[in-house]
């Protein structure tokens, strides 16, 4: 659930008339978190009456601490995971929903940052209104698109906000120049959610792409095409070309081989015939000079600099080259329809109910598992704090983030810091030159805990009651708040998440850790918990985050945020090394098919460097916290065991089959299971504490647990 996320906000000055947190109202119902699983964590943080004794530790862990929960939980209908995140999620959300709510009861001006949150609320929960207007208010863009006669009119509409584009661009740093902010061009265009889902002709695959077609059918008869189903085979050939140009993910995670700057002539020449003048210009992009552009095919010196294989060379795909010539060669009724199709489904949930129903029926149930959606309001709440989450942020903190919290949180990050260093120093594999360096970096962490110093006041955003017009509205400000920072130095005390967001993050180009204040609640961190327990959890998060600056990826990174290689080639080959043999551990994590369907550790790479070096960290800094002496045992557990419950604890999750099929093939992280397992079997303290022995199914020899961090 950790991300590296580059998700940009600009912020305005905090002012006492900014926004007023009104009070909860007298003749609201009375207020009780409702979630799915009990909001139940014990006298000091962790709940004893989860586990399964009978699963010994040793043999399975997750089920050691997890077994009787997991065993008993039923997932509910809209959901297609749920786990001690989604509990928090829960907790936020309708902390959130609470707050809208009290805003909307004051009836304040639509043009106050209160007023525009109550708007954009309102308006996406009017499905009475949405349904009654059809795709009207969608029939201008609809219209926009059929009108496309030129390439020179595609460009143009792949610039505009709202409107969808194989190509994507933001502005953020210059990762070998951190002060500077630059335009960073991605590649995107695809409707399922990885490349292999086009190009794969395994089962799971050929039936994710029927339920994709059956979608699209289904919105070009929305939309009234008298040819609907050959429409959908047409995008679904577009888009597996446009596949097969995409690169490998796991590839796409490596800086050395995406980072390449461009000048303005060389981007309109790697775009060949197709108008990429006509797209910048339609994104105001006419003064600027240089780009970044991610997806360029890499030379046979940057793939031996970076480390790859010639085999993983192989799944590179033409990228941005051979997009542009799709772009320009394509058939322009059938990039008319994918931009129909796309338009109708980047907007889905405020547009009429068989369209809303036809997405949730591929991306819900078909990817996911679910059978049901999630409650409006729930939704309602997701897309305002995307749209305006800074202005109930604000309130979110005055209400739920007690200072004391920040207090102890600085006082961990700083053990953690601290247990860092020693690890540095012991190390048995880095050199003393590269020591040198990586004390540096870790010198230079910059952790930023709860919530940003000012907030955004969206003052120049403007909505309404129509729910598809603030959509389209908060993405055109968006994009131009953005884009306003190409003309700024780079603001280092931005934040990337708003403070009601359970998760954390590390920016390596800010070499900062980042914790908003809504994971700094039970099960990860509470004011009255065990010292053990807090340190299992979220001094587990804090040592992951950390871990992530120096990770496969993060370590490309100085002290000062610039993608530098600052290693010895001897330590660097070490390294990778290490890299290589935690990469086998997981390769070998084969939940489905009988042990056909694995993890790819090579995917999952820097997020398992991060839980291990992590864990890692917030053991020692746990140690340093008492100080020399013991701990006491509580309940019959001693420290040690406390400290490794909590973090099989914070990893409580259970999946629908689809979930985790997907999450296997898209996503960064390791299922849960393996994020507990796999990490503590590493862990000579962990063997210790749990007395584990070579008769135990997670057992691994001395020799073969990787340390790293």
């Amino acid at each position: 659930m950790f991300l590296t996320l580059l998700l940009l906000a600009a912020c305005a000055p905090k002012t006492p008339a900014m926004i007023e947190a009104p009070p909860e109202s007298e003749s609201a119902p009375e207020r009780t978190l409702d979630t799915v699983s009990p909001d139940f964590w014990g006298d000091y943080g962790l709940d004893l009456t989860t586990g399964n004794p009978s699963v010994t530790a040793g043999d399975d862990f997750f089920m050691h601490v997890n077994g009787g929960w997991y065993d008993s939980f039923e997932m509910p209908a809209d959901r297609s995971r749920y786990g001690s995140f989604d509990l928090l999620q829960e907790k936020s959300q309708q902390r959130v929903r609470w707050i809208i709510e009290d805003l909307a009861a004051e009836t304040p001006a639509i043009d106050t940052p209160s007023g525009k949150v109550a708007a954009f609320y309102n308006a996406f929960m009017n499905t009475e209104a949405i349904e009654a207007a059809g795709l009207a208010p969608a029939q201008p863009y609809l219209d926009r698109i059929a009108a496309v006669e030129t390439r020179e009119d595609l460009a143009q509409l792949f610039s505009e906000p709202g409107m969808p584009s194989p190509f994507s661009g933001y502005v953020f740093a210059d990762d070998k120049a951190p002060d500077d902010n630059i335009m960073q061009l991605w590649l995107g265009g695809l409707g399922m959610p990885d490349r292999d889902y086009y190009i794969k002709d395994d089962e799971s695959s050929v039936e994710l792409r029927t339920a994709y077609r059956t979608m699209l059918t289904a919105l070009f008869t929305a939309v009234g095409d008298a040819e609907p189903a050959a429409r959908a085979d047409a995008v679904l050939a577009l888009e597996t070309q446009l596949a097969a140009v995409h690169w490998d993910r796991a590839l796409r995670r490596n800086p050395e081989i995406t980072y390449n700057k461009l000048s303005r002539e060389a981007l309109l020449s790697l775009g060949g015939d197709f108008p990429i003048a006509t797209f910048l210009t339609g994104m105001g992009l006419d003064d600027e000079q240089e780009f970044l552009v991610s997806l360029v095919p890499p030379t046979a010196e940057e793939l031996e600099t970076a480390g790859i294989s010639e085999e993983d060379a192989q799944k590179l795909g033409a990228g941005f080259p051979g997009a542009f010539a799709l772009a320009n060669e394509g058939a322009l009724d059938v990039w008319q329809a994918w931009m129909t199709a796309h338009f109708l489904m980047d907007h889905a949930s405020v547009l009429p109910k068989a369209i809303d129903d036809a997405v949730f029926a591929m991306y819900g149930t078909a990817l996911r598992g679910q059978t049901e959606q999630r409650p409006r309001w729930q939704r309602a709440v997701s897309a305002t704090e995307e749209a305006v989450g800074e202005a109930i942020g604000q309130i979110y903190v005055d209400r739920h983030f007690p200072p004391q919290a920040k207090v102890e949180m600085d006082a961990l990050v700083a053990n953690l810091r601290t247990a860092m260093a020693l690890n540095l120093d012991e190390l048995a594999w880095m050199g003393p030159d590269t020591k040198v360096m990586a004390h540096a970096k870790l010198d230079s962490f910059n952790p930023k805990v709860g919530y940003p110093a000012e907030f955004e006041v969206y003052q120049t955003m403007t909505l309404g009651e129509d729910a598809l017009t603030n959509d389209i509205q908060s993405s055109s400000w968006s994009l131009a708040d953005n884009l306003s920072d190409l003309k700024k130095p780079v603001d280092r005390d931005q934040w990337f998440m708003n403070p009601q967001t359970v998760n954390a993050y590390y920016n390596p180009a800010f070499n900062e850790i980042v914790f908003p204040a809504a994971i700094l609640d039970n099960p990860f961190f509470g004011l009255g918990n065990d010292a053990a327990v807090n340190y299992g959890a979220i001094g587990g998060v804090i040592g992951h985050e950390m871990g992530h600056g120096f990770d496969d990826q993060g370590a490309k990174y100085d002290a000062n945020g610039v993608l530098k290689n600052w290693w010895t080639e001897d330590d660097l080959a070490a390294f990778r090394a290490l890299g290589d043999a935690l990469v086998a551990q997981y390769d070998a994590h084969c939940p489905l098919d009988d042990g056909e369907t694995c993890v790819n550790g090579r995917l999952t790479l820097g997020e398992n460097i991060g839980d291990l070096g992590g864990l890692s960290l917030a053991y020692r800094a746990y140690k340093l916290s008492l100080g020399g002496e013991d701990d006491t045992v509580i309940d019959g557990l001693t420290g040690d065991q406390r400290f490794f419950m909590s973090w099989a604890q914070v990893w409580r999750s259970r999946y629908t089959e689809a979930a985790l099929r997907s999450q296997l093939v898209t996503d960064s992280h390791s299922p849960a299971l393996y994020r507990v397992n796999g990490i503590v079997r590493n862990l000579d303290a962990w063997y210790d504490a749990f007395e584990v022995t070579e008769a135990h199914a997670l057992y691994l020899p001395p020799e073969q647990r990787i340390v790293i961090w």
